[in-house]
C-alpha cells in the first residue's frame, strides 16, 4: 500500500502548485469552453511516452470503448466543473466536488465489482480524510441553489466515473501503465478537437491573449505541474486495490495543506505577489482540518 499511497502524495503537491499558480494568474471566472479545450488539449503531450512503452499498439476489443468512455466522461466533467466556476465561488465548488467525490466512488466500486473488504482502520482514515478535505477549504456561504447543487454533484459524479473507468482500463494492462494512460490522454485530446467546430467556440478559444514574461512562465510552471500531477494520479489509481478507490481520491485533502501553506507562506511573506485574507477563525478551522488529515494518514501507514 505505501507506493501508491506515496505516488498519490506526490500527485496531490504538484495539483497544489498547479492550482496555485491558477491563483495567481486566473482574473475572472473561467470560461467553460476554452478552460475545457487547453487543459484537455495538454493531454496531447502524453504521446512523448511513446518511444518508452514496449510494444506500443492500438487498443483491442472492449478496451478501446472503455478508453473512449473514459475521455468523454473527463471532457463532460471538465466542462461542468467550469461552468460552475463561472457561476459559483471557486471554493464552494471545490469543497462540494471534493467532499462528494469519495462518496460516490465508494458506490460505483461497489456497483463495478461489489463488497471490497477494508479492515476497521481503513474505515476510519477514509472518514477522518472526507471530514479534513472538506473542512480545510470550506467557507461559509449560505446561498447555495438547485442549479449549484445539480452543477457541482454532476461533475462529482462525472469525475467519479472517470476514476472507475480508468481503473478498468489499467486492469486491462497488468504491469504497463504507460499504454493505456496514453491512450486514454490521446483520446481525451481528439474528444478536445470537438469544441473548434463551432465558430463562437474557435473565436472565443485562439483570441488573443495579453501574456507578459512573467505570466508566461507562471502558465508553463503551472500546466507543467498539472500534467505530472495527472500522470502520478493515473499510476496511483492503477496501483491502489478496488477497495481503496475511496482512499485514493479523500486523500485530496493533501492537496488542500499544500495550497493553504503556499496561501499562508506567500500571504505572509510576498503580499505584494498574492494575499489573501486570513484570520484566527480560519487558521483555527485550517488547523483542524490538518489534523484530521494528518490522523486519517496516520492510520493508513500504520496499518
Amino acid at each position: 500500500m505505501i507506493t501508491w499511497l506515496i505516488v498519490i502524495i506526490i500527485a496531490y503537491f504538484f495539483f497544489s502548485l498547479s492550482y496555485f499558480g491558477d491563483k495567481l494568474i486566473l482574473s475572472g471566472p473561467p470560461k467553460p469552453n476554452s478552460y475545457t479545450f487547453f487543459v484537455a488539449a495538454i493531454s496531447i503531450f502524453a504521446v512523448l511516452f511513446i518511444p518508452f512503452i514496449e510494444n506500443f499498439s492500438f487498443p483491442t476489443g472492449e478496451t478501446i470503448i472503455w478508453i473512449v468512455l473514459e475521455a468523454a466522461i473527463y471532457i463532460l466533467g471538465l466542462y461542468v466543473m467550469f461552468s460552475a466556476l463561472e457561476k459559483f465561488d471557486v471554493s464552494r465548488v471545490m469543497t462540494t466536488i471534493g467532499a462528494t467525490q469519495p462518496i460516490f466512488i465508494f458506490i460505483l466500486t461497489w456497483i463495478f465489482w461489489g463488497a471490497q473488504p477494508l479492515n476497521n482502520e481503513s474505515i476510519v482514515a477514509f472518514v477522518l480524510l472526507v471530514i479534513g478535505s472538506s473542512l480545510i477549504s470550506f467557507e461559509k456561504k449560505s446561498n447555495s441553489n438547485a442549479s449549484y447543487i445539480k452543477m457541482t454533484l454532476l461533475a462529482a459524479l462525472l469525475f467519479s466515473l472517470d476514476y472507475i473507468f480508468s481503473k478498468i482500463v489499467f486492469l486491462q494492462y497488468p504491469n504497463n501503465f504507460l499504454q493505456p494512460f496514453t491512450w486514454m490522454r490521446i483520446f481525451v485530446f481528439l474528444f478536445a478537437l470537438l469544441f473548434l467546430i463551432s465558430k463562437k467556440n474557435r473565436k472565443e478559444i485562439f483570441q488573443k491573449q495579453n501574456i507578459n514574461k512573467k505570466t508566461g512562465l507562471t502558465f508553463l510552471w503551472t500546466h507543467s505541474s498539472g500534467g505530472i500531477a495527472n500522470v502520478l494520479q493515473g499510476f496511483a489509481i492503477s496501483l491502489a486495490p478496488l477497495a481503496f478507490l475511496p482512499i485514493v481520491n479523500s486523500l485530496r485533502g493533501i492537496q488542500y495543506v499544500f495550497l493553504f501553506l503556499l496561501t499562508l507562506f506567500f500571504t505572509v511573506f510576498f503580499p505584494k505577489i498574492l494575499k489573501e485574507k486570513t484570520s484566527k477563525e480560519i487558521l483555527i478551522q485550517k488547523i483542524i482540518s490538518i489534523i484530521f488529515i494528518v490522523i486519517g494518514l496516520g492510520i493508513l501507514v500504520a496499518y
